[in-house]
């Protein structure tokens, strides 16, 4: 006689359950039994696996002051966790989405995006606090049981019924199964790092106020990202699962309280805004080349040329393309590899498919390798007549083509043109410092604020193109409409 399905569907389980290897073990934070079907070597083989490929995904912010301070931080709230055996990795991440993380096993991840929102010692070890939460209530590896659970009964129904189910399916109540582990994985999570950081030495009000902040960046960015056609870098999880008004949210840091080690706990603004100085902000400069005040630069190539004040000029690592105020001339610049044992010469009348060229000769005064010429017409700018010039400096070549609109305009153009070429060389060291302190991109910087400062005024000295305003405030906890106070210590972004 077949058995009937339920039973079957209990009997399988158990049998599973007693060879998982684990099954039910008791959680660490709550003392409870829990469905965990992995060992903590297995979780901690886990963590130290993805770690591997996080850190290649990301890569690891190269300021080793900022890492040991992290982890100092993160290794004082461990110890006074529901797991302080269990060895902790904290790590800061070069990326600048505004996000914090961790792995099963202790594995913990903070990019410096979210650094910059922060102002104290308190709101990062509420930060790392919260991710330490997710480690020691397992809360990664009961999800991924559970996965592994949902997956087994539906094998476990097909064998017990007859009925093949597809595992689409039991994705999707997998899925279902998880996301109601959200809001309440995230305030326990909440709860027990507000009890780590009052343990340590802070106040565990530090949680609700990061939460305020990261909540008031989250529904910027939002708008901006929508704006910008584009995925918001938010903090994952907790603040959009709960704002720090949350009842609940208040209820569980309050618990924390009676945990406090000091009647005044520490803040530690000052200390925190030092180890964030000259943090960089937002997107890394992924180009060599800078162009200044219509200057252009080449960080790689070493080499810098001018253009006239007045012109409109576009810029890439390899072609610069510029126009007279009205758009009559017009001068492009190709910076190509030296790929051939060939002069000067024999490459511009190579290039220009011409037996010789008008006015044909080297630059004059230039102690590089040029030639120099007009033509009829030019593969650039076709059949207009055309002053074309190839400097060939370290292992490039940079080539020249200037046109007109009419040929009334050429005769004075042509100057332009020359000169511009005139004007190439090697970075000096003045310059090519200059260059590489750009080059670096925007970054924090930590200064005093003055009588009648203002981020509307702080905002337009720095290279925040849009938003500046706002985003000065957010990051220093002064949004929608706060102003610096004289004497404060602030941040602006250089």
């Amino acid at each position: 006689m077949r058995m009937p399905a339920f039973r079957l569907i209990l009997l399988l389980l158990t049998v599973v359950m007693a060879g998982g290897g684990t099954g039910c073990a008791m959680n660490p934070v709550s003392g409870t039994p829990d469905l965990v079907l992995m060992s903590e070597p297995s979780e901690v083989n886990i963590g130290s696996t993805n770690d591997a490929k996080i850190r290649e995904k990301y890569s690891v912010h190269n300021k080793p002051e900022l890492q040991a301070y992290v982890d100092r931080i993160g290794q004082k709230l461990a110890a006074q966790s529901h797991r302080p055996t269990l060895k902790y990795h904290f790590t800061v991440l070069d990326s600048p989405e505004v996000n914090a993380f961790a792995l099963p096993g202790g594995y913990v991840y903070i990019t410096r995006g979210i650094l910059a929102y922060l102002n104290s010692e308190a709101e990062l070890a509420a930060v790392l606090g919260h991710e330490i939460g997710h480690v020691t209530a397992r809360h990664g590896v009961r999800q991924h049981s559970a996965a592994t659970a949902t997956g087994l009964v539906g094998a476990i129904i097909g064998v017990a019924t007859g009925v093949r189910v597809s595992q689409d399916l039991f994705n999707v109540l997998g899925n279902a199964m998880l996301s109601g582990y959200g809001r309440d994985h995230e305030l326990e999570a909440d709860r027990l790092g507000a009890e780590y950081i009052a343990r340590a030495g802070y106040d565990p009000q530090a949680m609700i106020r990061v939460i305020g902040v990261l909540k008031n960046q989250e529904e910027f960015e939002k708008k901006r990202a929508e704006a910008e056609n584009r995925q918001p870098r938010i903090y994952h999880g907790v603040f959009a699962s709960h704002p720090s008004s949350d009842r609940r949210l208040q209820e569980a840091v309050g618990q924390a309280d009676k945990h406090k080690t000091l009647a005044e706990p520490k803040l530690a603004r000052n200390e925190f805004l030092k180890m964030i100085e000259k943090l960089p902000f937002g997107e890394p400069k992924r180009t060599d080349s800078l162009l200044r005040d219509n200057h252009y630069y080449h960080k790689a190539i070493s080499a810098t040329l001018r253009f006239p004040e007045d012109w409109h000029v576009a810029a890439s690592d390899y072609r610069i393309t510029a126009s007279s105020p009205d758009f009559q001339s017009v001068l492009q610049v190709d910076i190509e590899d030296l790929v051939k044992d060939m002069s000067p010469e024999v490459f511009l009348k190579t290039r220009m498919g011409v037996s010789s060229l008008e006015r044909g000769g080297p630059l004059s005064g230039m102690k590089h390798p040029t030639y120099s010429g007009i033509v009829p017409t030019s593969p650039v700018w076709g059949d207009r007549k055309t002053r074309v010039s190839v400097v060939y400096l370290n292992d490039k070549r940079f080539l020249f083509s200037g046109a007109t609109n009419t040929p009334e305009r050429f005769t004075a153009a042509d100057t332009v043109f020359s000169n511009t070429a005139l004007s190439l060389h090697a970075l000096s060291p003045q310059e090519k410092s200059m260059v590489e302190r750009a080059m670096e991109g925007p970054r924090v910087r930590i200064v005093t604020a003055r009588p009648n400062d203002t981020f509307a005024e702080l905002a337009k000295r720095s290279p925040l193109k849009d938003n500046g305003e706002l985003i000065l405030r957010l990051i220093n906890d002064k949004f929608p409409d706060g102003e610096p106070q004289v004497s404060e210590l602030i941040k602006i972004i250089e």
